[in-house]
């Protein structure tokens, strides 16, 4: 009773301040219009007949279809394939460094790098070096092994980049729930005797295993939302991403790709769900608490060893991968001539319009990066501090972009924006121009920055901001000078995540864009496809070093302006 009094309260509270009630509004338009009316135009497509009814014949029709068929098929064993391996070598990397003493500070910054790697590169770099190093022209394949007829094309191409590119996700998830794990527990099975593999088996595994699936999920849904790799190393082995992408742009069937993308968003958004809502749930109830006192780490060789090499390999493998780009873009000609040379930049920037592909990507990053930080902010906000009835409804849209395939959400855009409901509206003029291009990176970004917004601001007491509305201050003035302030580091955290996010994105924008722009995830893409590797890589290099500068930048910024600087100097 005295708990739905006070969410009465809060809700009357609520209502009595218009900023706060213009916010939701605003907010609850913004979603609806670029997240939830695309993804319905896309539905109503697939069902809706040039007659005026209801029909399942479009769906009868591209099922009817072998190709579609295939692409099905190939998209879920490479998205089973790519999340079991990346879950399997994310445990190895997390079990190393939670419960293995390693003797070398090397291999902590190794592991450090190779976490940072995939959120700070464009996504198909390493298809790009795994075609310089093991295809026909292949360093490794025809200079060192000699075989001049390999293929990297295909199932396994895709799955080994995505497993590459995908399993440091896995590290990072399943090195918190490692940390959290009670070191009592398994002490006291080793001092009942129980062997190391015993106690990881009998004890450890058991209480991972929900955040086992949960990484699992996550990694199988990046890989089969994955457009880049499959475009780039897939060859003729088509996914549902690619074969939407080719039913819009080569078939121009806009009724059969939006077919099409229900069946990926249906895959894509049935395993959120199971992944949200089922074991999320689980991995917090097994893991209650932190550690409650520090862990003995294993100094035995006999288990020591193994992992850390197998570490050290995978990591290394990754890195020479990731050196093979700028590489590719200082060689004359890749497999031929390898005379250094730096011919390929000079074409990017005198030849191939270098200077607008970076402008244009840089400055739609850069504005879309500070609406996503403070939009994730503020949705983080009336998540964990404010009660209203709309309050589930904000949460579960801003989070659904997580969901939704690029290409997905891409062709929702075209159909919704162009021939849908706002297509001779006022939105009318809104595709082809620079609004829509940033309003995806925002969706996009959006779920991230959420994410972190949500977990910085449950650690904060609710009494800080009600001291201040007590002394008359409004929603907007706690916001900004209580709350803001004491998740700088996440606001920071999420505007540079942003803009990387924003300038290596291609799924979406790559149907979106115009000739009007260049940007240079696209134009990476395009010289990839033409085999023009030198150009390709001179593009990913200055992408790659613009990315590491901006979050060696944001390090910076919050090593000085953070919040956690202050609280040392308190302590």
């Amino acid at each position: 009773m005295a708990s739905r009094q006070g969410a009465s309260l809060d809700r009357k509270k609520l209502m009595a301040d218009p900023i706060m009630v213009t916010t939701i509004v605003v907010l609850i338009t913004f979603l609806t219009l670029f997240i939830l009316y695309p993804l319905a135009v896309l539905l109503v497509d697939s069902v809706y007949s040039k007659d005026g009814g209801i029909t399942l014949s479009i769906f009868q029709r591209i099922f009817g279809m072998s190709s579609f068929r295939t692409a099905i098929t190939n998209t879920l064993k490479v998205g089973f394939t790519v999340g079991i391996f990346s879950t399997l070598i994310g445990l190895l990397f997390a079990y190393v460094e939670v419960y293995v003493k390693v003797r070398t500070k090397f291999m902590g910054g190794l592991f450090q790098v190779v976490s940072m790697l995939p959120v700070v590169s464009p996504p198909f770099v390493l298809s790009l070096s795994m075609i310089m190093l093991f295809g026909k022209a292949g360093i490794i394949t025809r200079y060192i092994l000699h075989i001049y007829d390999n293929s990297v094309y295909g199932f396994w191409g895709i799955a080994i980049v995505q497993t590459l590119t995908f399993f440091p996700v896995c590290y990072m998830m399943l090195k918190g729930l490692l940390k959290n794990i009670d070191p009592s527990l398994e002490e006291a099975a080793r001092d009942m005797g129980a062997s190391r593999f015993k106690v990881f088996a009998s004890v450890t595994l058991p209480l991972i295993l929900p955040g086992l699936g949960n990484a699992f999920l996550v990694t199988f849904i990046e890989s089969i939302a994955d457009f880049a790799n499959p475009m780039i190393i897939g060859g003729s082995y088509d996914t549902l991403a690619t074969t939407i992408y080719l039913q819009i742009t080569g078939a121009y069937d806009k009724e059969g790709a939006a077919a099409m993308a229900v069946v990926l968003l249906t895959i894509t958004l049935a395993m959120y769900l199971v992944q949200k809502y089922v074991l999320e749930k689980k991995t917090a109830a097994t893991l209650t608490g932190k550690a409650s006192r520090a862990r003995m780490l294993i100094e035995d060789r006999s288990v020591t060893t193994p992992l850390t090499v197998a570490c050290s390999a995978i990591a290394l493998f990754v890195i020479i991968m990731y050196i093979c780009v700028p590489f590719g873009a200082l060689f004359n000609t890749w497999g031929y001539d390898f005379t250094l040379t730096t011919k390929w930049f000079v074409r990017v920037f005198q030849k191939y319009k270098g200077f607008k592909a970076f402008k244009d990507s840089f400055l739609l990053s850069l504005a879309a990066a500070p609406i996503t930080a403070l939009l994730s902010m503020i949705i983080s906000y009336l998540v964990v501090k404010r009660k209203f009835r709309a309050r589930g409804f904000i949460e579960f849209v801003s989070m659904l972009a997580m969901a939704v395939p690029g290409t997905v959400l891409g062709i929702g855009y075209i159909r919704g924006f162009v021939n849908g409901v706002f297509g001779t509206g006022f939105l009318q003029g809104i595709y082809g121009s620079a609004a829509i291009l940033i309003i995806v990176f925002v969706v996009r970004s959006l779920p991230t920055g959420t994410r972190s917004g949500i977990s910085a601001l449950r650690q904060i007491d609710k009494s800080i901001e009600e001291s201040a509305y007590d002394m008359g201050a409004d929603s907007f003035t706690v916001f900004m000078t209580v709350t803001l302030p004491l998740i700088k580091d996440s606001f920071l955290s999420g505007l540079v995540t942003a803009f990387v996010r924003s300038i290596t994105a291609i799924s979406a924008i790559i149907l979106l864009v115009t000739p009007q722009f260049l940007l240079i995830t696209v134009q990476i893409n395009e010289f990839a496809e033409k085999g023009s590797y030198g150009i390709a890589c001179a593009f990913a290099t200055i992408l790659i070093a613009i990315t590491y500068g901006s979050v060696l930048l944001m390090n910076l910024v919050t090593k000085y302006f953070g919040t956690s600087r202050k609280y040392k100097e308190v302590d």
